[in-house]
């Protein structure tokens, strides 16, 4: 046996006992560096255009994160040859890296391992193992359905103002982002949808698939089964509910503190939970708006699905336990009680999460001293709930600010939680010490 195969088949081995999460942890790094090196490809820039290395790992890292920050141009910078890659890469980063490989050897006609299942148990938040097959086939079916009426909708509004076969493209790629909760536009010059503010249809066929993508497909799947409110898990009633107040609470909120319509106030409530689509430019906000979007994009979408933040069921938790200790009840609703495991889970992910947007925040400032805090914080908590609204500060940027969004949209599509639990690997003690109380508050 050569050298080289010794080393390959010793790689093999370690990966076969890495735990699932971590292979899935490594297996979107892997797919950002390939991603940003066939973004670098004489096929996928644009004659005359120029791009940056930092600028393609930061673009690959923003689309298999699913958030949609820009330092470049998606089509003023990239053929269709690098639009296609980056949408390859929005739909890998949605679905999973592992939802995708199974999706691909089930094509191909193969059979997926007991490893390829507990990878895909773990990427989509399920407790069991049992129809992990038919789930992977429901959720690309989903995916292919939603997304393809998403492409036929968008087309009636793009084919105003492009030619066939623009129209066509960008009908798809839109519908790919926006379902996929990734803020990603080809109309060029850095607008977003700003020229298609009043665009009625548009914006509510993009509100539908952020709606949707962000659900979760356990969820989705649960109202097919269900098909009425009360027959729904408890789970899916606490994301349904807690998604429905928060648009709500969104929308009154921007409508009360910004210049805008209820419809683009409606939008950006529901593109704030971490799609990052924008009809407005974010940097005529005031503080009051920026703030409320700042909040929805730290809470950001539901487990299990597209989006980021830290999840619909983790902000019901903690409010929850908010109400329990003034009421002296049980945290829980819907006749059901919350277990103190999900308290305490909750209560982790809030705190690992406000501890890696105050320490990326932190490093901004010291590496953009001329920006303003806001402008700063908006940024960063924008990676971290993979959204992908700016400001307009992210192409100006400076190198090292540009890894420190890259390191936070990572963290930020993995979770915090999970990403820092992967690599902690310690036995329980097995000494017990004396509880003793201490003053709180």
């Amino acid at each position: 046996m050569s050298h080289r195969a010794a080393r390959v088949e010793a790689m093999i081995r370690f990966l076969k006992k890495q735990p699932a999460g971590r292979l899935i942890a490594l297996g979107f790094a892997a797919v950002i560096l390939i991603g940003s090196i066939l973004l670098m490809l004489p096929i996928s820039v644009r004659q005359g255009a120029e791009v940056a290395y930092i600028d393609a790992l930061f673009t690959s890292t923003s689309a298999v994160c699913v958030t949609g920050l820009i330092a470049i141009d998606a089509y003023d910078h990239f053929t269709v040859f690098g639009q296609a890659v980056l949408a390859g890469l929005i739909q890998v980063g949605g679905l999973g890296v592992t939802s995708v490989g199974v999706g691909l050897i089930l094509a191909a006609g193969g059979r997926v391992s007991f490893k390829g299942r507990s990878l895909v148990k773990e990427a989509l938040n399920v407790d069991s193992f049992q129809g992990m097959v038919r789930l992977v086939k429901w959720v690309l079916l989903v995916t292919l359905c939603f997304e393809g009426a998403g492409a036929v909708l968008s087309f009636l509004s793009f084919a105003q103002d492009y030619p066939l076969p623009r129209a066509l493209w960008t009908s798809v790629f839109h519908s790919v982002a926006a379902f996929n909760n990734s803020g990603f536009d080809i109309l060029g010059g850095m607008r977003n949808l700003i020229p298609y503010q009043k665009d009625v249809l548009l914006n509510l066929t993009t509100c539908a698939l952020i709606f949707f993508g962000g659900l979760g497909f356990l969820v989705m799947l649960d109202i097919r089964r269900a098909r009425s409110f009360r027959k729904l898990s408890f789970h899916s009633k606490v994301v349904l509910t807690t998604t429905v107040a928060l648009l709500v609470v969104g929308t009154l909120l921007l409508k009360a503190t910004e210049d805008m319509t209820w419809l683009g106030a409606f939008f950006h409530s529901v593109s704030a939970r971490t799609a990052g689509f924008s009809t407005y430019p974010m940097g005529e906000l005031t503080n009051a708006g920026l703030f409320t979007l700042i909040l929805l994009m730290f809470i950001g979408a539901s487990p299990g699905s597209t989006g980021g933040g830290i999840k619909t069921t983790t902000f019901f938790a903690l409010m929850q336990q908010v109400r329990a200790v003034f009421t002296k009840r049980k945290p829980g609703a819907f006749y059901r009680t919350l277990p103190e495991q999900a308290i305490s889970k909750a209560s982790v992910i809030a705190l690992l999460s406000l501890l890696v947007v105050c320490c990326g925040t932190f490093l901004l400032c010291i590496l953009e001293p001329e920006l303003e805090f806001v402008q700063l914080l908006f940024e960063e908590v924008s990676a971290f709930g993979t959204v992908g609204l700016s400001t307009g500060i992210t192409s100006d940027l400076c190198v090292a600010s540009k890894l420190v969004l890259i390191l936070t949209m990572f963290i930020g599509r993995l979770g915090a939680f999970t990403l820092f639990s992967l690599w902690i690997d310690r036995p329980a003690p097995s000494v017990r010490y004396t509880e003793e109380m201490i003053t709180i508050g």
